[in-house]
C-alpha cells in the first residue's frame, strides 16, 4: 500500500509542472479572446470609416494572434526546446541507422540521371564485372563475367550489388557505342625468350587482321576525333614494350577493331603468337661474345 502511495505521489509531482503550464495557456487564451472582444467593440463604436474599420479591425486580429504565439512560446519554451531536442535526436538516429538506404537511393537517383549505363551493358565497379540483367531503386543484378578483367566468358554466377557503390566508385562501361574502337592486349614473356620474334608474330598477325577494314577505322576515328576537338590517333597496329618486373617483359599492342569483333580478333593474334615457339630459351651474350 505504502508503495501505491509513493508512485501516485510521484505522478503528481511529475504531473503539477504540467497541470500549471495548462492553467497558463488557458489563462493566456482567454485575456486574448477578452482583448479581442473590447478591441473590437471600441473600434466598431468609434471609426466611423468602413474601410479604417476593416483595416483596423484586421490589424488588431492579427496582432493578438501573434501575441498569442509569443505568449505560447514563453510559456512552453522549456518544453518545445526538449521535444525539439528528442525530434534531432531521433532524426540523426534515423539516419545513422539508414545510411545504407540513403546511399542506396542517391546511387540509383544518380544512375537515372546520368544514363551511365542501362539493362544488357557490361559494366565494372570496385571487382564487380558482368552484364546488367535488372536494376530498382535499391539493387543492381549484374550477369558475373569473368574471370578476372580479361575474360569475357559468363560465369554461371548472379551479382547482386547495392546502389550506394555507384555514389563513391567509378562505373565502367564496356559496352561499346561506336562502329570501330582501339583495343589493347597483352602478353607477357620473360626477358629470356625470343620477344622479339613474338613482338614481329603480333605485328604480322594484327596487320593481317586489320587490312580488310583498316581504311573505313581510320577514316571513323578522324572524324570521331574531329567531332570532338582530340588530335586525330595512328591506325596503325603498334607494339610496346613493358618491363614491370626484372626478369618480365610485356608485350602492349593496341590496334584498331570493330567493336563487334573485339575477342574474335584478340583470340586470332594470341593464336598465332602461341603457336609459335619464343618461349624457346635464348642463349645470352656473355661479356658481349655469344655463348658457345
Amino acid at each position: 500500500m505504502l508503495d501505491n502511495v509513493d508512485l501516485t505521489q510521484e505522478q503528481v509531482a511529475l504531473l503539477a509542472p504540467l497541470a500549471q503550464l495548462m492553467i497558463s495557456t488557458v489563462l493566456l487564451v482567454l485575456a486574448i479572446l477578452v482583448l479581442r472582444s473590447v478591441s473590437a467593440r471600441f473600434i466598431l463604436k468609434n471609426v466611423t470609416t468602413t474601410e479604417l474599420r476593416t483595416k483596423w479591425l484586421v490589424q488588431s486580429r492579427n496582432a493578438l494572434a501573434l501575441l498569442l504565439i509569443l505568449g505560447l512560446i514563453l510559456i512552453w519554451g522549456e518544453e518545445l526546446r526538449t521535444v525539439a531536442l528528442s525530434v534531432v535526436a531521433i532524426a540523426v538516429a534515423l539516419v545513422v541507422a539508414t545510411k545504407e538506404l540513403i546511399l542506396c537511393l542517391i546511387g540509383s537517383m544518380l544512375k537515372a540521371g546520368t544514363s551511365s549505363f542501362d539493362i544488357g551493358d557490361r559494366i565494372q565497379i570496385k571487382e564487380y564485372r558482368g552484364d546488367v540483367i535488372d536494376h530498382n531503386p535499391l539493387t543492381t543484378t549484374l550477369l558475373e563475367v569473368g574471370p578476372g578483367k580479361v575474360s569475357n566468358q559468363l560465369t554461371g554466377r548472379v551479382l547482386t550489388i547495392p546502389n550506394a557503390l555507384f555514389v563513391s566508385d567509378a562505373v565502367v562501361n564496356e559496352t561499346p557505342n561506336a562502329k570501330y574502337l582501339f583495343h589493347v592486349i597483352s602478353i607477357p614473356f620473360r626477358r629470356d625468350h625470343d620477344w622479339q620474334g613474338a613482338k614481329a608474330a603480333m605485328l604480322e598477325a594484327a596487320k593481317r587482321e586489320v587490312s580488310a577494314f583498316a581504311e573505313e577505322a581510320r577514316r571513323y576515328l578522324v572524324r570521331f576525333s574531329t567531332q570532338r576537338g582530340l588530335e586525330p590517333p595512328s591506325v596503325e597496329p603498334r607494339v610496346t614494350i613493358q618491363v614491370p618486373a626484372p626478369e618480365e617483359i610485356h608485350l602492349i599492342m593496341r590496334l584498331p577493331v570493330p567493336s563487334t569483333r573485339r575477342v574474335a580478333i584478340e583470340q586470332a593474334i594470341l593464336s598465332a603468337v602461341m603457336e609459335g615457339n619464343f618461349s624457346v630459351r635464348k642463349e645470352l651474350p656473355v661479356n658481349g661474345q655469344p655463348k658457345p
